[in-house]
């Protein structure tokens, strides 16, 4: 019998109650495991039970829609245009790009060797939002909705925002699917923008409170009469939103959760005057309030023609553009959450469906990756100030300590007291692992983040 396997398993059962009954079942000699290796399952259950408390409450997702290249970012190589400088943590350099974050890197870890199975968007995003190769046959649910799902929801806050929304191709891919429409993010406008406002969170001038109350009141009345000649299962759903959404409307920690204009102008001007720095200030509100997945989007810069899928001008773009927006943001985000003694609590990640090639194509840009790329995560239990695993001298192969997207998950989950080794049965019959690696296996929390 397999050891490690069967302590997994035995972890599972939490209570002592249980673990008394996995001893009636019968002998231990009829589970193939002497006194020994019992007393091993038994620290191994306690250690587990210990590790599934979790610290984080909460995660930032710093979407950088289109990939952005880690041979210029986290990653820095000789055959980047940019040189690497030091950071606040001795032995760990990141790109002359990120001067505010290397003054933070105590506070991030860096992986160096992530590898995943998508090298188109679409596709990349389905991969990396989910852990599952797209299938003609079967929908998968998101990181996002699978935390939301699997933690309660606090203070009548949504617990799952996307700000702003993104591209209507992709936004499937961010979605809850089978295990149910309330884990879906709901979704906000720009809060850069000049008009930003959430509409439907205020009654118009001319509806009281005491008026939504009573229409309520009717309404419940109508729809008992109507249901006792007519059922249907999707009432139960229509119900739960319904209800969700008029506490939301009548809710002044809502609506406060939501008013960025609330925050001090030195604070916004910290964060950065454009729709990262706002959607991640934003972000910071609704975590405090209480939400637990906020996917801040980096979308197409209007007007600019420019993103991180940098096919081209791929130099002018980080330099000019991409990064000096994330790399204030971010410092910004770190400092802002552990001032606030949120950092413990909150997990913040920074990272694309892929990362760019080594080699520079025709037109000054870097072409799609998947074969080994860099993201940033800190926060939420999360330990700062390392690099997980290794690129080869261009940045093009993982050369040493290979993660996965199951692994990640299986890191995330960890953190937040989730057992990784959930598995959901999706309707069609098959099983799905919430923490999917490579040939359909488990992904392993990486140990040396935790």
């Amino acid at each position: 019998m397999d050891l490690k396997k069967l302590i997994r398993t035995a972890a599972t059962f939490d209570m002592p109650s249980r673990r008394r009954d996995l001893l009636r079942v019968g002998s231990l000699t009829f589970l193939g495991i002497n006194l020994s290796q019992y007393l091993a399952i038994e620290n191994a259950m306690a250690a587990a039970s210990r590790q599934l408390q979790g610290k984080s409450e909460a995660c930032i997702l710093l979407w950088l829609n289109g990939g952005p290249s880690h041979i210029d970012m986290w990653d820095p190589k000789s055959n980047s245009s940019f040189k690497s400088i030091s950071t606040n943590v001795p032995g760990i350099e990141i790109s002359e790009l990120l001067p505010q974050v290397s003054r933070h890197m105590d506070k991030l870890a860096i992986i160096r060797s992530m590898y995943s199975e998508e090298n188109n968007h679409g596709k990349g995003h389905h991969y990396v939002m989910t852990g599952h190769r797209p299938s003609p046959t079967m929908k998968f649910p998101a990181l996002g909705s699978i935390i939301t799902k699997e933690t309660t929801a606090r203070n009548g806050v949504p617990p799952n925002v996307m700000v702003p929304k993104i591209h209507p191709g992709y936004l499937s891919y961010f979605k809850s699917h089978f295990i149910g429409a309330e884990y879906d993010p709901i979704f906000i406008p720009d809060p850069n923008d000049e008009d930003f406002s959430i509409p439907d969170l205020r009654l118009p001038k001319s509806v009281t409170t005491r008026r939504i109350h009573q229409r309520e009141t009717f309404l419940d009345v109508v729809d008992r009469l109507y249901r006792r000649g007519v059922e249907h299962a999707e009432h139960a759903n229509v119900d739960t939103f319904r209800k969700r959404a008029l506490n939301m409307i009548l809710s002044e920690s809502v609506r406060r959760a939501f008013d960025i204009s609330a925050e001090p102008d030195k604070l916004r001007d910290v964060y950065g005057r454009h729709t990262l720095g706002q959607s991640a200030l934003i972000a910071r509100r609704l975590v405090e309030s209480g939400t637990r997945f906020v996917t801040v989007s980096d979308l197409h810069r209007e007007g600019t023609g420019r993103d991180w899928d940098t096919h081209g001008k791929n130099d002018e773009q980080h330099r000019d553009h991409l990064v000096p927006q994330l790399d204030q943001t971010l410092a910004a985000l770190l400092a802002d959450l552990e001032d606030r003694g949120l950092l413990d609590t909150t997990m913040v990640i920074a990272m694309g469906e892929f990362g760019r090639t080594p080699d520079i194509n025709s037109g000054g840009g870097r072409d799609h990756w998947c074969h080994c790329w860099s993201l940033t995560l800190g926060g939420g239990g999360i330990r700062g100030g390392r690099v997980i695993g290794e690129s080869d001298e261009r940045g093009a192969y993982v050369s040493d300590r290979m993660v996965t997207i199951g692994d990640l998950f299986a890191t995330i989950y960890k953190a937040f007291g989730i057992d990784w080794t959930t598995e959901y049965l999706h309707p069609v019959g098959r099983p799905l692992k919430i923490a999917n690696s490579l040939n359909d296996e488990t992904g392993e929390p990486v140990e040396e983040l935790m």
